[in-house]
């Protein structure tokens, strides 16, 4: 795993949605190495374990990362606090990302916070790419204008109907592949919504990677507390989400195990 530790000047930060913070950091020497799906492991002052955090997007030519985090406790509350010119302590890249193919035709299905790992997917994509999000309400919904920006087509789902669609993503899903042809889904959320859409995908018969969430200690393998349950070659077996992961084939996660 190659990964860099240091401390990085935050060039923006905007907040998106209540306690959702979108932070831009100044790192090349993980940008020039960083793939879509991996994540950072940042360091909350006053705190002895760090937070991990998705990569929202990558400008390798800016040498910059989007950092988008909700606040979840503490430790991501002392994050938020950071300002512009303010530096953090991180260590990325970390795990594995997804595999990424420019002849094939994606859709991405991200819910709540697991929505920004899928605008790079949607960037590097385009219009050949499909974009279903999914949020509690209105004033929940984030990155919207980006994902219009990245040329893919974004579907818009809220579970009280304030804004787009009303329903889940996976009934969305179902709708989209009825009407067009897709040859790999990517997914990111909670987990009974991940487990939704890799059975649409099996049904269909669509490769389908999924990006896993689990609470971390180390983010590198070592301590083994962010263990999941997976099987390979018909065996059952302890994957870890920051070494194995955070990015699996779907068909390889137990979800009720």
């Amino acid at each position: 795993m190659d990964y860099t530790q240091g401390r990085y000047p935050i060039l923006a930060k905007k907040t998106l949605a209540k306690e959702i913070y979108d932070f831009t950091v100044l790192c090349p020497e993980v940008t020039g190495k960083a793939e879509e799906g991996q994540f950072v492991h940042i360091l909350a002052e006053g705190h002895s374990l760090r937070r991990p955090i998705s990569i929202c997007s990558i400008d390798r030519k800016a040498g910059t990362l989007r950092l988008v985090f909700e606040i979840r406790g503490e430790g991501t509350r002392k994050i938020a606090e950071k300002n512009v010119g303010d530096t953090i302590d991180l260590i990325a890249p970390l795990g594995k990302g997804f595999h990424l193919d420019g002849k094939l035709k994606a859709i991405t299905v991200g819910g709540g916070i697991g929505v920004p790992p899928m605008l790079s997917i949607a960037q590097f994509y385009g219009e050949n790419c499909i974009s279903i999000n999914g949020f509690r309400g209105a004033e929940a919904v984030i990155l919207s204008d980006d994902f219009k920006q990245s040329g893919a087509r974004e579907i818009l789902c809220t579970d009280d109907g304030s804004r787009g669609r009303k329903g889940f993503v996976t009934a969305a899903l179902e709708e989209t592949l009825s009407e067009c042809k897709a040859d790999i889904i990517y997914a990111c959320g909670p987990h009974v919504m991940l487990k939704g859409v890799a059975e649409i995908a099996e049904r269909h018969n669509i490769r389908c990677q999924v990006s896993l969430e689990q609470r971390m200690g180390c983010g590198v393998g070592a301590c083994l507390v962010c263990a999941c349950k997976t099987v390979k070659d018909g065996k059952e077996y302890m994957a870890h989400v920051c070494k194995d992961g955070p990015v699996f084939d779907s068909k390889e996660v137990v979800f009720d195990g």
